[in-house]
């Protein structure tokens, strides 16, 4: 007979049409055996860490058409994390492999879809580097500065919400190509360690900027060559206005937006016209082949001391929905996750 265990989850309760809160979301109790069905190729999966993301709040709405699935309300929310392999019907897994991938916010979880999972294979650095700079978030800083930017050295980059699981190493793989870097954050705390830690040139708080064209026009007199663009809204206007002639805007994420029930319009586009500006959206799924190239090259760096990565690691998974909720209030310092368990 099969291991039969408690199995915590967190549910979402209905589709979120304002600002999240932690009451939108619910514990259910629940029970798991720990086994796969003869002949099915599904993984059990014990999840150690959780990652927490901005477009997981993008899930909680309805919407059909986009690139990803809206959450089903009454079932337990999903995303990255890094888990423990206990069964496996997958003859590319085993048990005992710890794995990177797409996993439920839950103590336990059976995973069908083993192709979206990595098997961790180094694991000289912290395990909970997996839900960050090792990877949904590094690879996309990876591939949308190095891919979509196609920086050069010299040239003058902007990271938005530069504190945060993408924005920080996004502003260090610039200057380790020689770029000016200048980022912006929330708090006065965040705008030091941008500089102190992460070794940015200069860095804004924008909440404090009562003109964010007169600010960027402050750190950038010559214009912007390149724009990451984590926020949206009234910092990409004041952008606009600032970017160099053939600059690159790479749009990874706009989390100003995602709270807002009417989301706010730009009105500075015609700038893309009049400035030959290239403004490029992306998804990390796109850049998948790219991860054994990134890990090749990042986790040297880590190593060897040249990257520098910060954590807030919440505990328990009792935390999970005040951590998520958190993000968008930039209550966190650095990449947030979610401990659940200990390997």
């Amino acid at each position: 007979m099969a291991e039969e265990v408690r199995n915590k989850q967190v549910i979402l309760k209905h589709f979120v049409t304002s600002d999240l809160k932690e009451s939108d979301m619910e514990f259910k109790n629940t029970t798991v055996k720990l086994n796969v069905p003869e002949g099915c190729n599904a993984m059990v999966l014990k999840n150690i860490f959780l990652s927490c993301d901005p477009y997981m709040r993008l899930r909680m709405k309805k919407f059909e058409g986009s690139y990803i699935e809206s959450f089903t309300p009454g079932s337990p929310i999903t995303g990255y994390g890094v888990a423990k392999v206990l069964e496996s019907g997958d003859s590319n897994f085993q048990k005992g492999d710890l794995v990177l991938g797409r996993t439920g916010w839950e103590e336990y979880s059976i995973v069908t879809a083993t192709p979206t999972l990595f098997k961790i294979h180094d694991k000289d650095v912290p395990l909970s580097y997996y839900t960050g700079i090792l990877g949904m978030p590094g690879l996309t800083a990876y591939a949308g500065f190095y891919e979509v930017c196609s920086p050069k050295k010299g040239e003058t980059v902007f990271v938005s919400a530069a504190s945060g699981a993408v924005g920080q190493l996004v502003g260090q793989f610039a200057k380790m190509l020689g770029c000016y870097v200048v980022g912006s954050a929330g708090s006065k705390e965040k705008v030091d360690r941008l500089k102190s830690t992460f070794g940015f040139d200069e860095a804004f708080n924008y909440k404090e900027e009562q003109d964010l064209d007169a600010a960027l026009k402050k750190y950038f007199p010559d214009g912007i060559d390149i724009y990451f663009e984590n926020v949206g809204g009234k910092m990409l206007d004041a952008v606009l206005l600032n970017m160099k002639i053939h600059g690159r805007i790479a749009v990874c994420g706009m989390i100003s937006q995602y709270n807002l029930e009417q989301t706010e319009g730009v009105h500075n586009l015609f700038c893309l016209i009049s400035k030959r500006i290239r403004m490029e959206g992306f998804l990390v799924r796109d850049y998948y082949h790219l991860y054994p190239k990134y890990l090749e090259m990042i986790i040297p760096q880590i190593k060897a001391g040249k990257v520098v990565y910060v954590e807030d690691v919440a505990e328990g998974l009792e935390s999970a929905p005040s951590a998520l909720v958190g993000l968008f209030s930039g209550r966190n310092i650095g990449k947030q996750v979610v401990m659940v368990s200990r390997e």
